[in-house]
């Protein structure tokens, strides 16, 4: 494939290099033209007239105009059948113009130059350099025939010449293939690293995702049923004439809803859980329980054991994580387990922090799939190092038992 062939994403390495050539052809061009006018030129100075002069020029016309026409084409396209066309011009025009005249050699700096530049195969090449070689050690013995014995004579100085323009050659292409090689390197190492940048950034979002999932799903949506199962009540007491109770019930729907909007805020603003910003997690859960009473009558005992053993504390991140498992667990008895009473036990066990949430209610079934907020419980759990255990209760209901290490830098 062809240099101008291959594709190359908008500011990639491979097309840096091509840019670069780009400009360089031009510089390609300049040489070539001055070194034909040189070689031109040299034949007025030195002396050469008659038919040697005019068939050099002749051909050196030939040559230039093949240059033109399909040399430049060739090095800015890089097509070989155009290269090989013009190489081929230039290789016989040369030997021609070497045979009227051993000045014109001054041409195989051009010669030998171009075969390196605008052939991209190596065989090809090296085939070139060795016809030009052998090629100008019989030019120059060239008199109405080959003589053999300035043949053989001057064929070890072309011979020095071809191993030095084979060398440069090679040396040259193989800088090039480099060059090249690592510009494609480079290229996919930028299409990884982009790729792993949109793999990244499609992963953060599905994780925000899903954590603000888990966070409304913990707050606002319990927060509501909470609202509905008391609007649904305070309606059933003015059915009945209970405007006293139905009014307190409203009271309640009024706190649950304002709290609900602190818990928006707060997840909208990215801070911490608003029940953990005015005050400790043990001032938080009893909130909780408070609001769990009022709002069903269940019963709720409280055992808030929360002094920091020898491994530490829990951090705030794993404060939250405790919050948001009391809340899951207390939703849970809500919507399924009838119970009459709820115990909700925090304590710190040397290096480790258990909340447990057990209730005397219907208990689970031992195949009953887990919903969207255990498994969100356990994912959240799981993220802090912890585990979460759910498991029913001998004399009947339902216990879930959160263990997380404690955190030893808050020790």
């Amino acid at each position: 494939m062809t240099t101008a062939e291959r594709p190359a994403a908008e500011g990639s390495a491979l097309e840096t290099i091509d840019g670069t050539w780009s400009r360089d052809v031009v510089w390609w061009d300049v040489a070539f033209y001055v070194i034909v006018a040189l070689s031109a030129l040299a034949l007025f100075t030195a002396g050469i007239t008659g038919t040697a002069r005019t068939v050099t020029l002749l051909v050196l016309g030939v040559i230039m105009l093949a240059y033109a026409l399909v040399g430049r084409r060739a090095a800015r396209s890089r097509d070989q059948r155009l290269a090989v066309t013009y190489l081929v011009v230039l290789v016989t025009g040369t030997l021609v113009i070497i045979t009227q005249a051993p000045l014109n050699t001054l041409l195989l700096f051009v010669a030998f130059t171009q075969v390196w530049m605008l052939s991209e195969r190596l065989v090809v090449s090296v085939a070139f350099c060795v016809v030009l070689a052998l090629g100008t050690a019989g030019a120059l013995a060239w008199d109405d025939g080959i003589d053999l014995e300035r043949f053989w004579l001057v064929l070890p100085e072309m011979g020095v010449v071809l191993a030095f323009a084979l060398g440069l050659g090679v040396w040259v292409a193989h800088a090039l293939r480099q060059s090249e090689k690592h510009a494609r390197l480079v290229d996919e190492l930028h299409a990884t690293q982009s790729e792993l940048a949109r793999s990244h950034h499609s992963a953060g979002v599905a994780a925000e995702r899903e954590r603000m999932a888990r966070e409304i799903h913990d707050t606002l949506a319990q927060g509501f049923t909470s609202v509905v199962m008391l609007s649904q009540a305070a309606v059933a007491d003015l059915d009945r004439g209970a405007s006293g109770e139905a009014r307190a019930r409203l009271e309640l729907v009024e706190a649950t809803a304002r709290d609900n909007l602190a818990e928006a805020r707060s997840l909208v603003a990215a801070f911490a859980p608003v029940p953990l910003q005015d005050g400790s997690l043990a001032d938080a859960l009893t909130r909780l329980a408070r609001r769990f009473e009022e709002e069903t009558g269940v019963r709720v005992r409280l055992d808030l054991d929360v002094t920091p053993g020898a491994g530490g504390r829990l951090s705030s991140a794993q404060e939250v994580v405790v919050l948001r498992s009391a809340q899951e667990a207390l939703a849970n008895v809500r919507r399924h387990a009838e119970a009459r009473s709820v115990s909700l036990t925090l304590d710190a066990q040397g290096t480790s922090v258990c909340l447990a949430v057990v209730d005397d209610g219907r208990g689970i079934a031992p195949d009953s799939a887990e919903g969207f907020g255990l498994r969100g419980m356990r994912e959240r759990v799981a993220a802090s190092g912890g585990d979460v255990r759910v498991e029913p209760v001998p004399d009947g209901g339902t216990a879930v038992r959160v263990q997380l290490p404690a955190d030893r830098r808050t020790a």
